[in-house]
């Protein structure tokens, strides 16, 4: 079992580190507001710490899960900041999405302290994060992958190292497009058998079992029908996610046709107040 500190408790770090506590990892973990952490210890044991430089003294890895580029650069970076707590050869292993070049600006910075850096941002909403069944995508030095897997497969389903640092988030990326195009069909097409008069939930009995299935359709098709979008990844979320996307594709040449006309219908669930709703909220606009 590893020593390990967990930064950020949120709906994804939260149950992320239970699960490495559940396993017998000896968990650290820190949060912006230390209500959470100290809620997070009286459940899952363990201790929480006042910055994240001092949940990471003496831990082999650093797990973080919080917010966005700036977000990671804060709990990394500066006196209080992880690498500065962190020994020598230890390993940090950031969950969070972000661009590629944070990553491999902060991938730079942890090797000049000597540390190891792993890029390996998740997919399998909240629902994924509690049951410990998340896709995990990675980039980063292999040695470091092989140190580190072992760890992250106390919440993973599967886990596989992409390519190199900043390889985690360009996957990431494919996957967040994916998920644009299909909750936009998706909602669509529950949109379109509610204006037809037809049964929503018997007409995706029938076509989740051929070429149409997903696991959008699947897992969230009765809640966007019963109008009910309290589940998993927020719009918010998803608007900064495909922004990566859009200015990535741009400096790779890329087109995103689809993905860029999905961003702004998420804009419009947003200006109608559902930007803390979850993605399949989409089918708000056409409903």
């Amino acid at each position: 079992m590893a020593k390990v500190a967990f930064l950020g408790l949120g709906v994804m770090g939260a149950p992320m580190a239970g699960h490495l506590a559940a396993k017998g990892h000896e968990v650290t973990v820190y949060n912006r507001s230390p209500a959470k952490a100290e809620a997070w210890v009286a459940k899952h044991q363990g201790r929480a710490a006042a910055t994240p430089a001092l949940a990471a003294t003496g831990a082999e890895f650093v797990m973080a899960c919080v917010g966005n580029d700036n977000d990671l650069a804060q709990v990394c970076t500066g006196p209080d900041g992880a690498f500065s707590g962190m020994a020598k050869g230890a390993v940090f292993v950031d969950h969070t999405t972000v661009s590629a070049q944070i990553t491999r600006k902060l991938g730079d910075e942890a090797a000049s302290h000597g540390l190891h850096y792993v890029d390996a941002p998740v997919s399998g909403g909240q629902a994924g994060a509690e049951n410990g069944q998340l896709s995990i995508m990675c980039g980063g030095d292999p040695a470091d992958y092989a140190r580190a897997e072992p760890v992250m497969t106390a919440y993973a389903r599967i886990c596989r190292l992409i390519g190199p640092q900043g390889a985690g988030q360009l996957a990431k990326m494919m996957n967040q497009i994916c998920i644009a195009g299909l909750m936009q069909g998706l909602s669509e097409a529950l949109a379109f058998g509610q204006k037809a008069g037809l049964d929503g939930e018997k007409v995706v009995e029938v076509i989740s079992q051929g070429a149409a299935g997903s696991w959008q359709m699947v897992n969230r098709h009765k809640t966007m029908l019963a109008d009910t979008f309290d589940f998993g990844f927020a719009v918010d979320w998803m608007r900064k996610d495909l922004g990566i996307c859009l200015a990535t594709a741009d400096e790779i040449g890329a087109r995103l046709p689809v993905t860029a006309l999905v961003d702004q219908f998420y804009k419009d669930v947003q200006l109608m107040g559902g930007g803390r709703g979850d993605t399949s909220s989409l089918i708000r606009r056409l409903t």
